[in-house]
C-alpha cells in the first residue's frame, strides 16, 4: 500500500497504535531536525539575538539621553532605557518565534514537501505542528534568554521578579508562533508575507514598546490594548520593574489562549491541505 493510501486511511487498528507510539516522540524528532540542519547554518540563526540589542543600543541608550525619564509601571517615573528594554526583549521574542513559524513553514509546505514525506510516518498532523511550533518557540527563548543576560549585564533589572521574564517570553513566542503558523497555512505565494509585515510592524511600534500608552487618544489605546505584544510588553516591563499585580495572570492567560488556539488551527488546517 502506498504511502498516500495509507494517510487516507482512518486511524484504527494497527495504524493507530503506530501514531499514537509515533506522537509520543514525533514532535521532538521534528525539532531535532531542524537542529541539525541549523548546524551548519548558526550564524543566521544567532542573528536575531543582535536585532533587539541594536534598538538598545540605538534608541534606549543613544535617545534616552535626551528623553530622560518616563512614566512606568504603577506611574513611577524610570529611565527611558529601562522603559524601552523589556519592550524589546517582548519584540525579541515575537519576531523570533513568528519568522519562524511562517517563512520557513511555507517553504516547507510548498517547496521542500517535507511535511508530505512526515506523514507518511506515523506523525499526524497536530503533531507536526506542535513540532514546528515547538522549534520556532525554542529559537524565540534562545533570543529572549540572550537579551535577558544583556539587560541584567546592563543594570536594567532591578526586581527578583525578573525570574520570571524567559518564561513570559516563552508564552510570548508560544502565542506568535501557533498564530505565525495559522496564517501561513491560508498563504498561497511570497506575495502573502506582505501581510505578516504589516501586522508586524505596527505591533512593533505601537505595542507600547517606545512610548507609554498615554501618548496615544483613548480610541488608540483601546485598540493597543486588545493586541498579543502589548500584553507580552505590559508583563515584562512590570516584572522587571517589579510592580506585580492580579493583572497579569490574565494577561498571561490572554497569551496562553492564543497559543492554543493557534496550535489547534493550524493542526487543523494543515491536515486538510495535506490529507485531502
Amino acid at each position: 500500500m502506498s504511502s498516500v493510501s495509507l494517510r487516507m486511511l482512518p486511524p484504527t487498528g494497527r495504524l493507530a497504535r503506530l501514531r499514537r507510539a509515533g506522537s509520543e516522540v514525533g514532535s521532538l524528532r521534528l525539532i531535532e531536525r531542524h537542529a541539525r540542519v541549523h548546524r551548519h547554518a548558526w550564524l543566521v540563526f544567532a542573528s536575531g539575538v543582535f536585532e533587539p540589542l541594536f534598538y538598545l543600543l540605538s534608541v534606549g541608550l543613544g535617545l534616552g539621553v535626551l528623553v530622560g525619564k518616563v512614566p512606568g509601571p504603577g506611574g513611577h517615573l524610570i529611565p527611558y532605557r529601562e522603559f524601552v528594554a523589556p519592550g524589546l526583549l517582548a519584540v525579541s521574542s515575537m519576531n523570533g518565534a513568528m519568522y519562524d513559524s511562517t517563512f520557513n513553514v511555507f517553504f516547507r509546505l510548498k517547496y521542500a514537501k517535507l511535511y508530505d514525506a512526515i506523514l507518511a510516518t506515523p506523525m499526524s498532523p497536530a503533531q507536526v505542528a506542535l513540532g514546528e511550533i515547538g522549534w520556532a518557540l525554542l529559537r524565540g527563548t534562545i533570543y529572549a534568554a540572550a537579551f535577558t543576560l544583556v539587560m541584567v549585564a546592563m543594570g536594567l533589572v532591578h526586581s527578583p521578579w525578573a525570574v520570571l521574564a524567559v518564561p513570559v517570553a516563552v508564552l510570548i513566542g508560544f502565542a506568535f508562533a501557533a498564530l505565525g503558523m495559522t496564517g501561513t497555512t491560508y498563504m498561497k505565494s511570497w506575495q502573502d508575507f506582505d501581510y505578516v509585515i504589516l501586522a508586524s510592524m505596527p505591533l512593533f511600534l505601537f505595542s507600547a514598546t517606545f512610548y507609554p500608552l498615554s501618548v496615544y487618544p483613548r480610541a488608540v489605546q483601546v485598540i493597543v490594548e486588545c493586541t498579543p505584544l502589548y500584553q507580552g510588553v505590559v508583563l515584562l516591563r512590570d516584572l522587571t520593574v517589579g510592580v506585580v499585580g492580579p493583572d497579569l495572570l490574565w494577561r498571561a492567560a490572554y497569551l496562553a489562549v492564543l497559543g492554543l488556539i493557534g496550535l489547534y488551527v493550524s493542526g487543523r488546517r494543515l491536515a486538510r491541505l495535506l490529507l485531502v
